[in-house]
């Protein structure tokens, strides 16, 4: 396994040829370029999208008119805490405008299958894994290069995972409960 430097793993968003899927598992993450966005989402703040996170949705919004995919899905357990829900507002509800698909895999309602891993990953073009590496609070230290050998048992979690997750807007719509309602 071979730790990627910041640089190595960012370069791989603008590298990628065809797709990239992430599966998240966390209940939250305490992402530094998150942390005032969060804030003002738990003060009852509107939304409102900073121009980094404009840039990047731009970013990936070009890159899938352009062919490329990007998908993800998140392990949740409802009922959903603040950040998720928070993550699902003002993160999803946005992102899925500029062309990601986002899946809900919540283990309240459908059984997590056993190939579903229970760590955070990307695979790049189906044939690279990085996984991401977190604290116990949810706070990033760093990304690692799996090794090609392990590429088939990554594969068969994102497929397992894409087999039964719910496309966000519909698993939204199922659960007006979660929504603030100030976005």
């Amino acid at each position: 396994m071979r730790r990627l430097s910041r640089e190595e793993f960012v370069k791989m968003f603008d590298e990628f040829e065809h797709s990239a899927f992430r599966l998240e598992t966390l209940p939250q993450y305490l992402v530094d370029s998150e942390k005032e966005r969060l804030r003002r989402y738990k003060a009852g703040e509107p939304l409102h999208i900073e121009d980094s996170t404009r840039e990047w949705l731009e970013f990936m919004r070009r890159e899938i008119n352009g062919g490329k995919r990007w998908h993800k899905v998140h392990v949740v357990t409802s009922p959903l805490t603040e950040y998720l829900r928070f993550e699902c507002e003002w993160g999803y509800v946005v992102s899925t405008q500029y062309g990601q698909e986002v899946g809900i895999l919540d283990t309240a309602e459908v059984e997590k299958p056993p190939e579903v891993l229970d760590h955070d990953f990307w695979i790049f073009d189906d044939k690279q894994v990085i996984l991401l590496r977190y604290d116990d609070e949810g706070r990033y230290l760093h990304a690692d290069e799996a090794p090609a050998a392990d590429l088939p048992k990554y594969q068969a979690a994102r497929d397992a995972a894409l087999s039964v997750a719910v496309p966000f807007a519909e698993y939204w719509a199922a659960h007006p409960e979660f929504r603030s309602d100030r976005s």
